[in-house]
């Protein structure tokens, strides 16, 4: 008897996906009283390669390609990431919390500091939300902190807390606080894919942060003067901060690590 190749979980539901993405091209192509080469004329494509796609045949077509398809249908194309059985956007919202609880202990444990996570705001039509909003009272000192698992788009978080820091001072006053300078920080979860990023960002990164993690720990127990800084955060472990997140002398406090730069 011929040894007959068992398809796994995972590469099943994703011929089944193929397969029933297939048919709904083929049955709005359909409904649009269109033939095969018709779809691949709009789509700058050859016949056999939409026919391919009808078939079920994805897995072997670039993304690109499927979405011609799709939009000479006058459809989209929604890729959708999902891991162990969660939309992504779950997971990354998850890390986010638990960098967000980490970097939460780590003001506990300081001396003079109170802060306000999730500060949303709306002044003259612009609107966002802050991770952390710190306030050092006794040296009028406020810190916008902006917390980052991905360096995504280096230009827009550079544009974001730009503009973060114009507003600040109004967007503070609704805790009654007045600052006498305001500071930045970025923490960026420790990874080899965020250290690529800032190097290759290293010019633009380090005009608009120009301070490091060194700098950090030092202004935080004595803050004197505005900084805008970058820096790494590590040790962050899922459900381990948020269990002792009430118990702050048992919280260790993550390493705080300088960006590479030069």
């Amino acid at each position: 008897m011929a040894h007959q190749r068992q398809q796994s979980p995972v590469g099943h539901h994703a011929a089944m996906d193929d397969v029933r993405l297939g048919s709904t091209l083929r049955v709005l192509r359909i409904r649009k009283h269109l033939r095969q080469s018709d779809v691949a004329r709009r789509a700058g494509l050859r016949r056999e390669t939409v026919s391919r796609l009808e078939r079920g045949g994805l897995g072997r077509a670039p993304v690109d390609v499927v979405r011609a398809v799709a939009t000479a249908l006058g459809a989209t194309v929604d890729l959708r990431l999902r891991w162990q059985g969660a939309d992504i956007d779950r997971v990354a919202g998850a890390a986010h919390a638990d960098l967000h609880e980490s970097v939460a202990g780590r003001l506990a444990r300081l001396s003079g500091w109170v802060w306000r996570a999730e500060v949303s705001f709306s002044i003259y039509g612009e609107r966002g939300v802050i991770d952390i909003l710190a306030w050092h009272e006794e040296t009028r000192s406020l810190l916008i902190i902006e917390l980052k698992t991905e360096l995504a788009d280096p230009q827009h978080l550079v544009a974001t807390m730009h503009r973060r820091s114009r507003l600040a001072r109004e967007i503070a006053g609704q805790y009654g606080w007045r600052p006498a300078h305001v500071s930045s920080w970025v923490i960026l979860t420790e990874g080899s894919t965020n250290r690529r990023r800032v190097r290759q960002h290293q010019r633009l990164l380090a005009s608009a942060f120009p301070d490091n993690g060194r700098v950090v720990r030092r202004w935080l127990g004595a803050p004197a003067g505005p900084i805008a800084a970058l820096s790494f955060w590590s040790d962050v472990h899922s459900g381990s901060v948020r269990r002792s997140i009430g118990q702050t002398k048992r919280v260790r406090s993550p390493r705080i690590d300088s960006p590479e730069r030069g």
